[in-house]
């Protein structure tokens, strides 16, 4: 399986992708840094009883991320099947669903990795640079591991929900539905219904975790018959 993964990297030129996710990086660690100060003015922690600065670098991390994993899928799985290059990978003697889970394995362990380092990078350098941009990063409590925790499992747990993007992209044999699909769970999972936001609502997250897993589930189980159903 780790070979499959290595070849799907090197097949679909991994660093492309760590190219663009560092660039991703360094746009929102700017943006952060732009936006830190409004986060930390007294009358905003007043209003939301806490700094914002923790809220909002996870908040924007997470929404360039699901899209991040959204482009990948279209790239290394859809884009696949609408190319019809699959059926080249389907004549090797391998099963078909392990071709299938290699490719899912290679977008998530990526961007799992590419989302956790991202937030490491924005806080350490919001950390360091607090003497500079005068910002008090009270909001950051990096020194405790529960700090860190929190991080890895919000990104595992984004990560794995972008993947609800899938069978769609796969229904419609389309990597644009794909992209389409990625961008509106970012409108579901970060923004706003009415007044009731769905950010950091852990049922709620649950629900498309659970939902996300029995959709790869679905997909590879059927990869088997999809070309003779």
């Amino acid at each position: 399986m780790l070979k499959l993964i290595k070849l799907e990297w090197k097949k679909n030129n991994i660093l492309k992708y760590i190219r663009n996710a560092a660039i991703t990086t360094a746009v929102l660690l700017l943006f952060m840094m732009m936006a830190a100060g409004e986060l930390e003015r007294e009358e905003t922690i007043r209003a939301y009883g806490k700094s914002l600065l923790d809220t909002s670098v996870g908040l924007f991390v997470h929404m360039a991320y699901i899209v991040f994993t959204g482009v990948m899928i279209a790239a290394y799985i859809v884009g696949a099947y609408e190319k019809k290059t699959i059926n080249l990978m389907f004549s090797y003697p391998i099963k078909r669903s392990k071709i299938i889970l290699s490719k899912i394995c290679a977008v998530w362990i990526f961007n799992f990795a590419a989302m956790a380092v991202s937030k490491a990078v924005i806080y350490l350098i919001l950390i360091l640079t607090k003497s500079f941009t005068g910002i008090s990063a009270a909001g950051l409590l990096v020194g405790k591991p529960s700090f860190w925790l929190d991080a890895v499992l919000g990104s595992a747990a984004m990560v794995s929900i972008s993947f609800l993007a899938l069978p769609v992209g796969l229904k419609m044999k389309s990597s644009k539905a794909a992209i389409v699909a990625s961008v509106i769970i970012v409108c579901f999972t970060q923004g706003n219904i009415g007044s009731v936001s769905l950010a950091n609502n852990m049922t709620f997250y649950a629900v498309l975790f659970a939902a996300a897993v029995v959709s790869v589930w679905l997909s590879v189980r059927r990869v088997e018959m999809r070309d003779v159903m």
